[in-house]
């Protein structure tokens, strides 16, 4: 089936090359054709070019008069598997209580435990499909999924399972991730020794045999897992064959950075606290920072450096964070509004840390993240609009219209 979207007013992110991933100054460069127009062959992007080189044999077509083109985007750090919610810890918040506080007094990512281990994998699935298809809804066509609210065996195969069944069921590309360190259990508290090496010794390998897993994470923070500990997790899901991503400099920065570099994580997310020491590890490996604004955003927490971190000449791209507690929104436009005016990045920066280099830190960046011939015919159209600085301009509006994923409408 060969489908002609013909009049596009501008198709965007289109490169010849394969490039893998942006770094500084580049990032500034969004390439697009005006008036433009794109041919999908079954799931992939076959051709494009200015309208006057449409060709004139296909299937079936699509007229975009006015809208405008653009890949679908890459969330490269969510956690929407999860039971219930954490609606009074938002309150809590604004009676002046701190993360920390919250956590210590058994909110935070222990009250979504305690709710995750009572719920049924059919419960758990039926919310995190109805969080997803709102994701798709609006541009995101490929997305990372963590565990990390089980905190046992069981209770973490049990989230993972439930990413498995959203991968068979839909069409979005999702990449999932074990995230069995992500605080300490009640039955482990004043053993975080003996729960590390769990982790290491029974968990990964349990989790590596299952399939059920594409990467592993750490929270690697004051008051969670120290560098030493989380050193000891990305060696041992080495071991057994799968990367790491980690959770790092959230609040506080203790060497991690340095750390996950120098063990080739693939990427280091949060980022809002980064120092000189950071970006000079930073420059030295192919580890990619991932910034996390709606979060900072939600919880009122400083924001990434991103123009300190691109004028350094590094890469950035940027994720949702989707959570219960932290940043309960997937919403991909308002995350690239967020970067555009808190952290001070362009609409071109924002759109490639969204698209082009989120692909690379989910290792998908051969199928997704450009108008590209022989990647997925996955994109957005957008509602009428001048340019594409509308969406972020529009912050609180909903500008995509329709979706496409593998050639397919949704």
């Amino acid at each position: 089936m060969k489908t002609l979207f013909y009049n596009i007013k501008e198709l965007f992110q289109v490169r010849e090359n394969n490039t893998e991933i942006l770094k500084g100054s580049q990032m500034k460069e969004l390439p697009s054709i005006k008036n433009a127009f794109l041919v999908v062959e079954n799931d992939l992007i076959a051709d494009y070019g200015a309208m006057e080189n449409a060709p004139a044999e296909y299937d079936e077509s699509v007229d975009v008069s006015g809208r405008m083109i653009m890949p679908s985007y890459i969330d490269s750090h969510t956690h929407i598997v999860y039971a219930g919610n954490r609606e009074q810890e938002f309150v809590d918040r604004i009676n002046g209580l701190s993360y920390d506080e919250i956590y210590q007094r058994g909110g935070g990512i222990l009250n979504s435990v305690e709710k995750l281990r009572k719920a049924s994998e059919d419960e758990l699935y039926i919310d995190a499909a109805n969080r997803l298809e709102e994701l798709i809804a609006l541009g995101t066509g490929v997305i990372e999924i963590k565990s990390g609210y089980g905190l046992s065996l069981e209770a973490e195969l049990k989230m993972l399972r439930v990413i498995k069944k959203l991968q068979e069921k839909y069409p979005v590309k999702i990449k999932a991730t074990f995230l069995g360190a992500h605080a300490i259990p009640p039955e482990f508290k004043g053993n975080q020794s003996g729960f590390v090496t769990a982790i290491c010794n029974e968990m990964i390998p349990e989790i590596a045999q299952s399939g059920l897993a594409d990467y592993v994470d750490a929270f690697l923070e004051t008051g969670y897992f120290t560098v030493e500990e989380t050193q000891k997790i990305i060696q041992a899901a080495t071991k057994h064959g799968l990367k790491a991503k980690i959770h790092v400099n959230q609040f506080t920065a203790i060497n991690g950075v340095a750390m996950c570099v120098e063990e080739n994580v693939l990427s280091v997310d949060h980022l809002e606290i980064v120092t000189d020491a950071d970006i000079a590890a930073l420059q030295k490996g192919r580890t990619i920072p991932v910034a996390l604004p709606t979060c900072s955003y939600f919880i009122s927490i400083p924001y990434t450096p991103a123009r300190k971190m691109l004028e350094a000449n590094l890469p950035l791209v940027i994720a949702s964070d989707y959570n219960p507690g932290t940043t309960p929104s997937g919403n991909m436009n308002f995350v690239v509004a967020t970067a555009c005016i808190k952290m001070k990045m362009t609409p071109e920066e924002a759109f490639n840390a969204a698209t082009l280099n989120a692909a690379y830190a989910l290792e998908v960046q051969n199928e997704y993240g450009s108008i590209t011939k022989g990647k997925k015919a996955s994109f957005f159209i957008t509602k009428p609009i001048h340019s594409i600085y509308a969406i972020p301009y529009n912050f609180g509006s909903d500008l995509v219209e329709t979706v496409y994923l593998n050639g397919k409408k949704q």
